[in-house]
């Protein structure tokens, strides 16, 4: 390792272009053909590799980097240095699958010998259950675009209130699919107009790994969201019947809404329905699948219908549901 002492691990790995390195980037061309990933997870593997080659070879390390070099001490290192630095056990455990699947790469290209992170146990994660919103919370904040555009609309430009008449309708919309369909934020703000089938009352959705699931909507969804189309087609007309193939929900600039900025504009609808703002678009997928439950919905239903591969992963919602059922019987009964 050169520098002398080892730096601490860094939040984003720039100081070495691991991307440069011939194993890194027959890697990343693994990942991207073969395994079909994201631009999204290629960029994190990309930044838990660099991190790795920092915290092992130091930020002036040339490339080609080492990577036979290294040993089941350095996994173990690297470990210690992620969680000297703060990282959470989750962020800790991603990374260290990261650096798993980079190295067994490797071996089964036969560019190392061993892999250093086999047998390294992840830090265990804390047992928390999700945040939920009761039925009624959730009615208050679907509820909350229409009224808040109606109360600033006078105060608005004439010029920029069709806009924002839109805006409040695509916001009213949002919501109302995110609750109805559990969608993630991140599958409802890629959706175009193809993705959408109102006669059947559902939505194709592109999940986690790329995989395509339909998801039910229901009525109220549905009409919210053609009140939002017609808007939206208003400012930015289709060519001809059918043509449309732009994002479903769009910003001023005519572009797809991030999940970022959904997260943004849901804090207004919060504040102004005296609900935690602390709640996020995830918090609806949560609630969609709480309720469902608490309604007597088998798990796996609901797991088809999140889209899970794993029902371990759904199994947490019964515990949601069972932490409700305890507070209302300790609330309730007179010898709780």
């Amino acid at each position: 390792m050169s520098g002398g002492s080892r730096p601490a691990v860094p939040k984003q790995a720039m100081a070495i272009n691991v991307q440069e390195d011939p194993r890194v980037a027959e890697f990343m061309q693994y990942l991207s053909v073969e395994r079909d990933a994201s631009p999204h997870t290629l960029s994190g593997y990309l930044i838990d590799i660099g991190q790795f080659a920092i915290s092992t070879w130091g930020d002036d390390a040339r490339i080609p980097l080492p990577w036979k070099r290294c040993d089941r001490f350095s996994g173990r290192r690297f470990l210690v240095d992620l969680q000297k630095a703060g990282s959470q056990p989750t962020t800790t455990g991603r990374k260290l699958s990261s650096l798993r699947s980079f190295y067994r790469f490797l071996e089964r290209e036969e560019h190392v010998d061993l892999n250093p992170f086999t047998g390294l146990p992840a830090p265990k994660r804390p047992r928390t259950l999700p945040v939920v919103l009761s039925v009624d919370e959730v009615v208050r904040l679907l509820e909350a675009p229409l009224p808040m555009w109606q109360q600033e609309r006078e105060s608005v430009p004439l010029k920029n209130r069709p806009f924002r008449d839109y805006a409040a309708h695509r916001d009213a919309a949002l919501f109302e699919l995110l609750y109805s369909s559990g969608a993630r934020v991140s599958e409802i703000v890629t959706l175009r107009d193809p993705d959408v089938d109102y006669l059947s009352g559902t939505i194709r959705v592109l999940g986690k790994g790329r995989k395509e699931r339909l998801c039910p909507i229901g009525g109220p969804a549905s009409t919210r969201m053609r009140e939002s189309v017609q808007l939206r087609d208003g400012l930015w007309p289709a060519k001809g019947p059918g043509s449309s193939r732009g994002p479903l929900f769009r910003n001023i600039r005519g572009h797809a809404l991030t999940s970022r900025s959904v997260e943004r504009m849901m804090k207004r609808y919060l504040l102004a329905a005296g609900l935690n703002p602390n709640a996020t678009p995830h918090t609806l997928r949560h609630s969609f699948a709480t309720h469902l439950l608490d309604k007597g919905a088998d798990l796996r239903s609901v797991q088809e219908l999140l889209g899970h591969s794993s029902l371990s992963t759904t199994q947490i919602y019964t515990h949601v549901s069972i932490e409700k059922i305890k507070q209302i019987y300790e609330e309730t009964h007179p010898r709780a």
